[in-house]
C-alpha cells in the first residue's frame, strides 16, 4: 500500500455528519516499530556516530518487510531526535527496510502506558521477530 492509498483510507471519515478519526479496514494493522534495540543494536542518542553502523536484526527486516508487503502500515517510532532523522533514513534505506513513515522524539525511558481512543495492542520485543500469535494476558483498563 503506497502513501496515496493510505491517505485515502485515512481521510474524510464522517459519523452523524461530523468528521471523526479514521479507522483502518479490518485486517490492516498500523505497526509502530521502535528502532534501537528492536530492529538493530541499541544505540543511545548520546552516541549518534554509531547510528550509521548499527547491526541490523535480520529477523526484524524479514518480518517488517513481509508485513509491509501484506498491506500493513509500517511506521518507525523512535526516541531518536529530529537531529538524527537523516542518518536514520540512510540506515533504513541501506538495509532495505520498507516503511511508510518515521516519527522521531518518542519519550525515552520505557514503561509506556498508552492511553488512546483507538484500540492499542502492545508487543514487547524480547530478541526475536516472528509472526505474531494470540495469547491471553491480563491488562490494565479504565473502570467502566
Amino acid at each position: 500500500m503506497d502513501r496515496n492509498e493510505i491517505d485515502k483510507l485515512l481521510n474524510n471519515k464522517t459519523e452523524a455528519g461530523e468528521s471523526v478519526s479514521p479507522v483502518l479496514p479490518n485486517g490492516i494493522k498500523n505497526y509502530l516499530i521502535d528502532i534501537d534495540g528492536t530492529v538493530c543494536d541499541d544505540i543511545p542518542n548520546e552516541e549518534p556516530e554509531r547510528m550509521l553502523t548499527a547491526n541490523v536484526y535480520p529477523d526484524a527486516l524479514r518480518t517488517l518487510n513481509k508485513w509491509y508487503d501484506e498491506g500493513h502500515i509500517i511506521c518507525f517510532f523512535t526516541s531518536r531526535t529530529e537531529e538524527h532523522r537523516g542518518n536514520t533514513e540512510i540506515w533504513l534505506k541501506k538495509h532495505g527496510f520498507k516503511y511508510h513513515s518515521l516519527l522521531m522524539g518518542k519519550p525515552r525511558g520505557g514503561n509506556y502506558h498508552w492511553v488512546d481512543n483507538h484500540l492499542v495492542k502492545a508487543t514487547r520485543y524480547k530478541g526475536k521477530f516472528t509472526d505474531l500469535i494470540d495469547k491471553e494476558v491480563t491488562i490494565q483498563v479504565f473502570d467502566d
